[in-house]
């Protein structure tokens, strides 16, 4: 309907101008949106106001000058001018709930765009170490990455996925360490109590507890395991109760046949291992998430050599060199010269005893990420935010100024009836993603996670996630569709069950028929709905184009609400005493199947199920 009133608009200002009423001037922008206040019309323009210097006119003659010539539309019920220059505009019954028709006809393919042009994007998002299990943090990241890519899918961009896998560096040989020093723990506990291997485990087990219970490490002598591993270790460890399972587990495959390895042997074997099994139990978390990825990136191959000898770090650090962007200091360090970018400081990309920075793998990886895509956006947790540019600088030296961006996030408080529940890094205690989702449910999850602009802090209160009333906004969202799926199964005739063998699109067909006179319907609560299912386009296009998912959830909740609003007034099909002509009631039958696929689209978005019923 935009397009049309641009259309009529400059047809108008034509006009005006043949007939002398208008002066010459340059129109780039008509200004035609939605007012926030519907009693300012369906649609806005603010031409008059945009063209007032130009024009050497007032806005408010401009906009007389304009309404005056604006051409007779059966899609218009009026055309008003309002404060300095508005030019706002009504549309008639019939045009307003025509996309009830348009969304029934489009179904899943309404409010696509071409926005994104085929652009090839990636999403670069969780890619959290194989050391342990996803956390509640990179959930909201799981949320906010998948949510995006469906809107940048939807709105026309070409869209891959993808996750980092940071298997190369210090933290592999900690995780290693950490499962032998375990393994031996379970070895040395079996020898001196002769027990099994099972009750070793227990007993690991409730030492932890001990430890994790003693919060100011009072009480040593409850916990002297933990407190020998941790020493064993110097402090840098991975102490979760993971650690004990992966133990366990390769006692159980590999026996005590690991016991007289050297050190160094045997964290090898374990941290090989553990992390093959830690990367899958990542991946079926991401996967029980709906969150599931078109590449997985292994950091590692960054520094495999080819033929050639070379690595693809070796290989983008030269070609960083032969743009004359590096250079040595008197030690033999390696730097990047990221202050020509704007960086405060330039960079070290190979110490002076010759090791690779972090820095040097994120250099190499974001040149491998620009052969494959065009435009790279990566989720960080908002603590990496002094990292932003010296990436940022590394892009645009290797040749791709503007197309690297990073969505920044909050952390994420978790509650439980209003009491923050306690974590500890130090004591190696948290509460997992995997969990999280077992206990509150994978659609509460990510809706609650998805609910608020990544650049906020998110309180998530488990019990109030859990609630099955109105209170909890995704119930209240979900149980609007499932209501509404009752009323097209009455309105169908068929039961539950034949619903779910046909599919709602068949049962909805058959309630609603081919034939409805949208016309018919002119109740205020109707106009209403027929003008929030109509903002859905702008919205998902608005969502893609500021990176914000989260809009989805308000714009559903808004949708909810109105359709609530619409069934309170309106009866949708015969009830004892409660008679509706059979055209009007098919007519709302097609707004309240419109609403079923606007609402079912909003949810499958962000990646949360759109239940028949609840």
């Amino acid at each position: 309907m935009s397009d049309k009133i641009e259309a009529m608009l400059r047809q108008a200002i034509t006009d005006a101008r043949s007939a002398g009423d208008l002066p010459a001037f340059e129109v780039d922008e008509l200004g035609v949106e939605r007012p926030a206040d519907s009693s300012n019309g369906d649609w806005t323009s603010t031409v008059a106001l945009r063209s007032a210097r130009p024009a050497h006119m007032s806005p408010a003659r401009i906009a007389s000058a304009i309404v005056a010539h604006m051409p007779e539309s059966p899609s218009l019920s009026r055309v008003e001018i309002a404060g300095p220059g508005f030019i706002n505009f009504y549309l008639s019954a019939a045009s307003n709930n025509e996309v009830f028709r348009t969304i029934c006809e489009q179904g899943e393919d309404y409010g696509r765009s071409n926005l994104g042009g085929g652009a090839k994007y990636q999403v670069e998002f969780i890619s959290a170490n194989p050391v342990g299990p996803l956390h509640i943090g990179h959930g909201r990241w799981a949320a906010l990455g998948d949510s995006l890519c469906n809107v940048l899918e939807h709105a026309g961009y070409d869209v891959e996925r993808e996750y980092y896998i940071n298997d190369h560096g210090s933290q592999m040989d900690v995780f290693g360490h950490s499962i032998s020093k375990r393994y031996l723990q379970l070895l040395g506990i079996m020898a001196e109590h002769g027990c099994s291997a099972d009750d070793a485990r227990e007993v690991l087990l409730a030492d932890r507890a001990a430890f994790v219970g003693d919060a100011e490490d009072e009480r040593p002598d409850d916990h002297p395991l933990m407190d020998q591993f941790n020493a064993a270790l110097g402090g840098n460890a991975y102490g979760g109760d993971y650690i004990v399972d992966l133990a366990f587990r390769f006692y159980a495959l590999d026996g005590d046949s690991r016991r007289d390895d050297s050190e160094d042997a045997r964290c090898a074997s374990f941290r090989e291992r553990g992390y093959q099994m830690m990367l899958e139990s990542i991946r079926d978390t991401c996967h029980t998430a709906r969150c599931d990825f078109d590449v997985w990136f292994s950091e590692r191959t960054l520094y495999e050599k080819g033929e050639d000898g070379s690595s693809p770090v070796d290989r983008a650090l030269a070609k960083l060199d032969e743009l004359g962007y590096l250079y040595r200091d008197d030690e033999g360090a390696l730097w990047f010269h990221s202050t020509a970018f704007g960086d405060d400081k330039d960079r070290v990309l190979i110490k002076t005893n010759g090791e690779y920075t972090y820095f040097a793998s994120d250099v190499a990886y974001h040149w491998n990420k620009f052969q494959r895509v065009g435009h790279v956006i990566d989720i960080w947790g908002a603590d990496h935010h002094g990292y932003i540019q010296r990436v940022e600088s590394a892009c645009d030296a290797l040749g791709y100024p503007g197309e690297f961006e990073v969505l920044l996030g909050q952390l994420v408080n978790l509650l439980r009836n209003g009491t923050p529940v306690r974590m500890s890094k130090r004591k190696g205690t948290m509460v997992t993603f995997e969990e999280l989702l077992d206990e509150v449910g994978v659609d509460a999850t990510r809706y609650t996670l998805i609910s608020k602009s990544s650049n906020q802090m998110i309180d998530f209160d488990i019990e109030q996630a859990k609630k099955q009333d109105n209170t909890n906004p995704v119930y209240y969202v979900q149980y609007a569709h499932a209501r509404i799926c009752s009323i097209l199964r009455r309105g169908a005739g068929v039961t539950a069950e034949e619903a779910v063998e046909q599919g709602m699109d068949a049962v909805a067909a058959r309630a609603v028929g081919s034939d409805y006179d949208l016309g018919l319907l002119t109740e205020p609560v109707e106009l209403t709905l027929a003008r929030k299912l109509s903002e859905f386009p702008a919205v998902v296009e608005g969502c893609a184009r500021d990176r914000a998912p989260f809009r989805l959830t308000h714009y559903a909740e808004e949708l909810a609400s109105d359709f609530h609003a619409f069934y309170t007034v309106c009866q949708v099909l015969p009830g004892k005493d409660r008679p509706v002509e059979p055209a009007l009631s098919r007519a709302r039958l097609a707004a309240v199947d419109a609403a079923r696929r606007v609402l079912a689209l909003t949810l499958g978005l962000i990646g949360v199920s759109a239940p028949q019923s609840m």
